[in-house]
């Protein structure tokens, strides 16, 4: 059934949602938009409607249209309740001029902006010259109570294609604008005096509105009851009051609360109940101050200001809650980075200093060992030394250690703590934030399914379409999502085929690349083949995940369309989980490959795997592929983050507002307006705004950064710094992106993050198998353990090397693929290979060893154990930190005391007070009733006896 009301919204303490009718018309009606108290807001409404706000959060249901939003910090009609004393006059003149009704007593709740277009009147031959058949300045106000607009004379005219879409734009906001009236609110329209052009419709929102729909949302208000906040005494206290006074500077310069300790008991807001609040002035009662972005610029939104904390309550009361907590999430992520940080630095520099004393490391750079090493590729590539390959194995060893086993079995836990600490973190801000009792709604059905309902009914059943609307029962089934479950199935599973074939043909690319190289002449060339190829691959690789990343962004959109959601939160997580699916398959499948499949499928000389009959499969570096792992790690992870999530951000909203005002400027004849004042006002300044579009590209980057900093964090110990070094940033330019670049946001009450929890926690669990299998498989941690406690003669890694190759007899190679031209043809007789295989002269020549099969059991032994050790470190870490803080879980009890006893007070104080007044209201009766009898005894008395005595008269009284 389509929803009769034109917006609904929400409002805590200041945010309030308001319902309104909608056009008859389905064709008009609204879109779905929320919105808050601000210096102004505008949205957009279907045929060209825009609209904006003060204190109160609303959303606008309907089947055209799209959000706008709001404002800037440098405008100087901007109102900030925290502005000194001396700037309070030219602020309260801007409030006069620029956020008032023309009455300067009506605030501007919300503003409406729409394009127009004024038709010229071509009259039928000999009707005269053509004019303009609206009047400029016909209306200037309608409101509740004002003036109505005045209906032109009939005209004989005829309407081009344009002109009568316009003018069935005109009639669907105009019986918009009286169904807004017949709802409460109270409007003010600009005249149209240009023959195009955009023009305002200023909102003003009464206080009976106001205070029924907080009623009808239970938006909890502060009471006038205030009772005292208990703090824990003893060491704890004493740290807190240690910490608080050493990051004293760090806090931002933001108006606190006067008294910490003392908090006003809140209540769901009832007019029944309007004694219990403290409501000293209905005007301000919804409008709890949070006009103070010029404040969140200056403390907040710089980067000058990067080392001071955030001010989350002030962010909150502007933006709203939903906005909040991701700050706040990404606040508390940025912290914990910090710890992870500098046990990353210790693990580097332990690499650094014990590289001398790396024994494997100094067998291969040593040229007395002369291991001669099978040739890399056919005919071209000749015998080699191993100790050729010095610098990479030094260099391996700075990432694969003994310390990267502990770092990662450090940053599981990290992981762990993390997500308990955040669920605490939003448990002590739901407290603070009056949202612990905050039930979700039932929303809305979107305004596509209803349409898709709608065309079911009638495909369905002859019938009318009142009969069709009053039906509320139906739903969608699966047959009917069938088609669009098909498309989202087969569309992601060929989205994932091509980013496999993407990964795939960067590997050709490795390989052919690497063949041509070596044909070189130059000795420096064939020197640096493998640095060359390493380096522009993963490159290519960087460029395609950035291209991919934006293509399956809008894909993962379209697709979450086709599927007809009913609501916005499933539309809003089924979009995530495509996004994320698609993007996490994108990001991570080259660092899969060489983490996992590199190497492994390369044969053995004499018997190597070929791709188009020619080429052979890439094999790892003599020291592990760990070392290009760890290259591959880095650069994907610091280009995503310079790119894609500073430069863009940057970049392309700039770009967009310019190519918006060219547009303007350049579909707009320039006409001037001889109503307009010199100086715009804030909703012709806040008009020019990028608009906000979700959370979710926010969410994202940082989903995937916390992907880089602990899924193969055991191949790149120094990943949580260079995050560390980014969210720094970060967070200053999202602020700065909020506060100075995008339209004030939707204000949606939330006391969770939602979908991005469960992805986070996922994360963390599949975090400990990836850095198992990169432990136990990729790097040589296992195989140097094994020989070292299995077959050292001494216990020492002396020999390590030499155990590791095996060897080949270099009359086993295939005819053609032998050194062309090699001096050392006539010498070699066995060449090495990094392999566990039987020699050439054991019966089982060429076959897995022993010591293969013995290594790989060590392997999966190795990652069942590390498995279930961190696990049961994190279950354990979940057990001992409660989600729920101590203190708070305290409060909450004794609120709800507290708030029994306000009642209890409050009905006793009622209950004697209607006593007294009955009491008094029988006196009062007593009173009357006994003159009453008085008066008719007398009467009786002088009826019956003229000339009694006073004997007679008490006689006549008493029978009476």
């Amino acid at each position: 059934m389509l929803e009769r009301h034109a917006f609904q919204g929400q409002q805590e303490k200041g945010r309030l949602r308001v319902s309104l009718p909608l056009p008859k018309s389905p064709r008009s009606a609204p879109a779905r938009c929320g919105l808050t108290e601000a210096d102004t807001r505008i949205c957009l409404l279907g045929p060209g409607f825009k609209w904006r706000a003060r204190p109160w959060a609303c959303r606008l249901l309907g089947l055209f249209g799209f959000l706008v939003c709001d404002s800037c910090v440098f405008f100087s009609q901007i109102i900030n309740n925290y502005l000194e004393r001396t700037q309070g006059e030219a602020v309260d003149k801007a409030c006069s001029s620029g956020m008032h009704f023309r009455d300067s007593k009506r605030k501007v709740d919300y503003v409406l902006a729409y394009h127009y277009r004024n038709r010229l009147a071509r009259h039928l031959p000999g009707a005269g010259s053509p004019k303009p058949t609206r009047g400029s300045a016909s209306l200037a106000l309608v409101s509740n109570g004002g003036e109505r607009p005045g209906s032109p004379g009939p005209e004989v005219i005829e309407l081009g294609p344009l002109d009568a879409l316009e003018e069935e734009k005109r009639l669907q906001r105009e019986e918009y604008e009286r169904n807004l009236v017949e709802a409460g609110l109270e409007i003010e329209k600009d005249p149209e005096n240009k023959s195009q052009g955009l023009s305002f419709v200023r909102i003003h929102a009464p206080w009976q509105v106001l205070s029924r729909e907080a009623e009808i949302l239970k938006i909890k208000m502060p009471t006038k009851k205030v009772y005292e906040i208990t703090e824990e005494g003893g060491i704890l206290k004493k740290l807190n009051e240690i910490w608080c006074k050493l990051t004293e500077p760090l806090q931002p310069q933001v108006p606190q609360q006067e008294n910490t300790n003392m908090k006003s008991l809140s209540y769901p807001f009832s007019r029944e109940k309007i004694y219990l609040y403290n409501i000293k002035d209905k005007d301000t009662f919804f409008d709890n101050a949070t006009r103070s972005r010029i404040l969140l610029y200056q403390e907040w939104a710089r980067y000058g200001v990067f080392y001071k904390f955030q001010p989350i309550d002030l962010i909150r009361k502007y933006f709203g809650e939903k906005i909040g907590l991701y700050f706040a999430w990404l606040g508390l992520y940025t912290e914990f980075l910090i710890p992870s940080s500098v046990v990353g630095i210790i693990v580097f520099l332990y690499g650094c200093i014990t590289i001398e004393s790396d024994i494997p490391s100094k067998e291969m750079c040593d040229q007395r060992n002369a291991f001669t090493m099978c040739p890399l590729c056919d005919k071209f590539c000749d015998y080699w030394n191993l100790s050729s390959a010095c610098a990479t194995a030094r260099a391996s060893h700075l990432f694969d250690n003994p310390a990267t086993v502990f770092f990662s079995v450090f940053m599981a836990v990290w992981a762990t703590m993390f997500l308990e600490q955040w669920k605490r973190l939003q448990m002590r801000l739901s407290y603070s934030w009056d949202l612990t009792g905050l039930e979700e709604e039932e929303e809305h059905p979107r305004p596509e399914y209803e349409i898709k309902l709608l065309q079911k009914k009638l495909k369905h059943k002859n019938i009318t379409f009142l009969c069709v609307l009053s039906q509320d029962e139906e739903k969608l089934t699966w047959s009917d999502r069938m088609p669009g479950y098909a498309t989202n199935f087969g569309l992601i599973l060929f989205m994932i085929m091509l980013t496999f074939s993407a990964v795939f043909g960067v590997i050709v690319y490795r390989i052919t690349t690497a063949a041509a190289l070596s044909f070189s002449t130059k000795e420096t060339t064939r020197s640096n083949v493998r640095v060359t190829v390493t380096a522009t691959a993963v490159i290519i690789n960087l460029v395609v995940i950035l291209i991919l990343d934006e293509i399956y962004g809008a894909v993962a959109k379209w697709l979450t369309e086709i599927e007809v959601p009913k609501t916005e939160k499933t539309f809003e997580e089924r979009l995530i989980l495509k996004a994320f699916l698609l993007k996490f398959v994108n990001s991570y499948a080259p660092i899969f490959y060489v983490a996992f499949f590199k190497g492994r499928f390369v044969g053995r000389p004499g018997h190597y795997v070929y791709v188009f009959d020619g080429y052979r499969m890439e094999e790892c570096a003599p020291g592990g592929c760990l070392m290009e792992l760890c290259i591959q790690l880095s650069i994907i992870m610091l280009g995503k983050q310079l790119i894609q999530n500073n430069l863009f951000e940057i970049g392309i909203p700039k770009l967009k507002k310019l190519f918006r005002k060219l547009k303007d400027e350049r579909t707009e004849p320039k006409e001037t307006d001889t109503n307009q004042s010199k100086d715009p006002q804030q909703w012709d300044l806040d008009y020019s705004l990028e608009p906000f579009t979700g959370l979710t590209p926010e969410y994202m980057e940082m989903i995937i950064q916390f992907g880089f900093v602990t899924l193969f964090v055991a191949s790149f110990p120094l990943a949580p710094l260079f995050a560390l070094l980014n969210n720094i940033i970060e967070v200053r330019l999202d602020a700065k992106k909020f506060v100075t670049e995008l339209r004030r946001p939707d204000t949606v009450r939330a006391k969770d993050i939602g979908i991005w929890y469960n992805i986070l926690s996922g994360i963390g669990k599949f975090s400990v198998i990836i850095n198992a299998f990169v432990i136990a498989v990729t790097s040589d941690f296992i195989p140097r353990l094994m020989y070292q406690y299995a077959y050292s003669q001494n216990g020492t890694m002396h020999g390590f090397i030499n155990h590791t190759l095996s060897y080949f007899n270099v009359s086993h190679l295939k005819a053609g693929t032998q050194p062309e031209n090699s001096p050392f043809a006539h010498d070699v007789l066995f060449c090495r290979f990094k392999d566990y295989r039987e020699p050439p002269w054991s019966q089982n020549q060429y076959e897995f060893s022993k010591q293969y099969w013995a290594v790989l059991s060590a392997r999966l032994a190795f990652v069942i154990l590390f498995q279930n050790l961190v696990m049961f470190l994190s279950v354990l870490v979940d057990w001992m930190i409660p989600d729920i803080p101590k203190d708070i879980s305290e409060q909450i009890k004794r609120e709800k005391a507290v708030l029994v006893d306000f009642f209890l007070k409050e009905e006793h104080e009622k209950l004697k007070l209607i006593e007294s007044f009955i009491a008094r209201d029988q006196q009062k009766h007593k009173s009357e009733t006994k003159g009453e009898r008085i008066r008719a005894a007398s009467f009786s008395q002088f009826n019956r006896s003229p000339k009694g005595s006073f004997t007679s008269f008490s006689s006549q009284h008493t029978e009476v």
